[in-house]
């Protein structure tokens, strides 16, 4: 099961404000203990909303609004991917994260094609998978 694991953005991350070498070097640390358990698919970080837009689709036309996302309350700063047995243990290894102060992770289960279409699942399961290796021949 993958399970997504968001970051809320807060101030500082909005601003555009680097985690100190403290909390860098800590979560660097945290990180590498997920690998090594073979558990982490991906971790990144990302730039505050002013760096982005938003698309809304309506009666088949787009509008697109550039960031800052200041009228938002939750903004994600970043994310980790994870590949564990179930809910319980994506939580498990989360509780080990380097932090504090209130701060507060979501965890979401994935969904997978076999939960979206089950009926499609063998069709397109194959496809899904020429696209993921495609993805990661272009990130070698």
């Amino acid at each position: 099961m993958r399970f997504m694991v968001i970051l809320p953005a807060n101030t500082e991350s909005e601003a555009g404000v680097p985690p100190s070498e403290e909390k860098i070097l800590a979560t660097m640390g945290f990180n590498e203990e997920l690998v090594k358990a073979g558990v982490m698919l991906a971790a990144e970080g990302l730039h505050p909303s002013s760096k982005g837009a938003r698309l809304q689709y309506e009666d088949g036309k787009v509008t697109v609004t550039d960031g800052p996302f200041t009228e938002s309350k939750e903004l994600i700063a970043g994310f980790w991917i994870l590949d564990v047995r179930s809910k319980e243990e994506a939580i498990e290894w989360m509780k080990r994260a380097p932090f504090g102060g209130g701060l507060q992770l979501e965890v979401r289960q994935v969904i997978e094609m076999t939960d979206l279409a089950p009926d499609l699942a063998a069709e397109l399961l194959p496809r899904e998978k020429q696209m993921q290796d495609q993805v990661a021949e272009r990130r070698k």
